[in-house]
């Protein structure tokens, strides 16, 4: 078992602490409830082997307001039923990470992350993919949306996915306590689509979408992406068919003998497709550093292609599909990784690059809230504690990164209250788009400038040395100053 190695808070980070959670006390129906959450993320906080309910009872002392016979019934209470509404602090928790960490050109990470559960009453648990364990297993599997910037990155949301075992039993949703809008049963896809238009339109903003295979494989996710004015590079699977030249359709017609065609077809004459992992078999590739690592640069060599995706092309489904980037890397073991991606037709290949290679601060935060801030230790059953969990766990990771971004002393200053959460596009000088507008190559030239701004100051980011465990290190002035 992983012990965290988080260190004791001083009296100093203490008071900052205090500060931070009082700004959550608006999003709560009770003072009290507030009161508990800000004992919970202290808990979460301070060193230990286990972050589930009971060893977290036991861990804090509880202020003169909060003292009961029982506190760690009152605390198994508080996470698990008390109805108090985690979207709300969700919120409150984005608007104060943006106004420090938020970028016009940032992008958004779209990942899932798996909970390995002994037993079948943990909502949402069933025998499917665990990437924990890396096999099928029994798991509960949540899909997450991460902001990365040139200032940080930070958490911005998490959702249980609920499979098909859960949706079409309403007696166990009812037992897990789901509540009417998730029982409607939604994809991954769709969930992570849901996570970020509620983040955007509560004013984030962001350029790009990065994701791995398990979405980037869809063309339906793809192009509900681009209907939001968005840029992606999408993680794709080697099987994946397209066209190496733009392909040329007859289209129906309703002249002629016999039952009229409804779709397109291929002309007779045009290449078929071909799979990415043949395409990638006689594809040069170049040498390409990305970042530099804790031992030095870190490289792969790349491909960078233009091409058609060919989905359904024996029905004509893929007919007018734009054409993408396709991204083929391959790694120091002979291993290869593709990506689609929209980025103008003019881009470089460094940039489609720096877009792909920036999951790697995702997988370090995904790590650190698992391993010293206990993710993945709730052992509870219902869907409000697990989100409830969740939420507090991210607030506690979003004290830590505050901590970090001030001792660094490079960030900008706060605005004021009244910004938390605003138009923060408009506020960053660049407007929101017309979300159900496509990218046109109008769109790509007028966006070329601020990409390129983009990638020059994510070529800026590095990992901070020590992870959050060595943060604590760093508290040493008031985080009151942000507020």
């Amino acid at each position: 078992m992983n012990r965290t190695e988080t260190p004791p808070l001083d009296s100093d980070a203490l008071h900052r602490l205090w500060d931070y959670t009082h700004l959550f006390v608006p999003d709560f129906r009770f003072r009290r409830q507030a009161e508990w959450a800000a004992v919970y993320v202290r808990a979460l906080l301070q060193d230990g082997e286990r972050k589930s309910v009971e060893p977290l009872a036991a861990r804090v002392p509880l202020p003169a307001g909060l003292r009961v016979r029982d506190p760690l019934q009152a605390l198994q209470n508080f996470v698990n039923q008390s109805p108090w509404d985690e979207e709300k602090v969700w919120k409150r928790y984005r608007a104060i990470m943006s106004k420090v960490f938020s970028t016009p050109h940032a992008i958004f990470v779209v990942d899932d992350t798996s909970f390995p559960k002994d037993g079948k009453h943990s909502v949402g648990v069933q025998r499917q993919y665990c990437g924990a364990l890396g096999k099928k297993d029994n798991c509960q599997v949540a899909v997450s949306l991460h902001y990365v910037g040139t200032h940080g990155h930070f958490p911005l949301a998490m959702r249980l996915y609920l499979p098909e075992s859960w949706t079409d039993d309403p007696k166990r949703l009812d037992q897990a306590g789901v509540p009417p809008g998730p029982r409607r049963g939604r994809t991954k896809g769709e969930i992570a689509l849901d996570l970020l238009d509620l983040v955007r339109n509560e004013g984030l903003p962001g350029q790009i979408v990065v994701t791995d295979s398990g979405y980037g494989v869809a063309q339906e996710f793809r192009d509900r992406l681009a209907s939001r004015g968005l840029y992606f590079a999408a993680g794709v699977t080697e099987d994946l068919v397209v066209f190496e030249a733009e392909p040329s359709w007859v289209m129906p017609s309703t002249t002629g003998r016999g039952r009229p065609r409804s779709r397109p077809r291929l002309v007779e004459d045009h290449p078929r497709p071909v799979a990415v992992q043949e395409l990638a078999r006689r594809s040069p590739r170049q040498p390409l550093s990305w970042r530099e690592g804790t031992k030095g640069a870190l490289s792969a060599k790349f491909s960078w292609t233009r091409v058609w995706p060919a989905h359904g092309w024996a029905t004509g489904e893929c007919a007018g599909t734009e054409p993408v980037w396709l991204l083929i890397e391959e790694q120091a073991d002979g291993q290869l990784k593709y990506a689609f991606s929209n980025l103008p037709a003019e881009s470089p290949m460094s940039e489609g690059v720096a877009y792909w290679k920036s999951r790697w601060p995702v997988e370090q935060g995904y790590q650190q809230m698992k391993s010293e801030l206990g993710l993945d230790h709730f052992e509870g059953r219902s869907w409000r504690g697990f989100h409830h969990h969740v939420c507090l766990v991210m607030a506690a990771f979003g004290f830590l990164a505050l901590e970090r971004r001030r001792a660094t002393m490079e960030g900008p200053p706060m605005e004021d209250d009244e910004t938390a959460g605003g138009d923060l596009e408009k506020k960053n000088g660049r407007p929101a788009r017309d979300q159900r507008a496509r990218h046109t190559a109008g769109d790509a030239a007028a966006d070329r400038t601020s990409l390129s701004a983009g990638m020059s100051e994510l070529s800026e980011l590095h990992p901070v040395p020590g992870g959050v465990g060595r943060s604590r290190t760093y508290c040493t002035s008031a985080l009151t100053e942000y507020y």
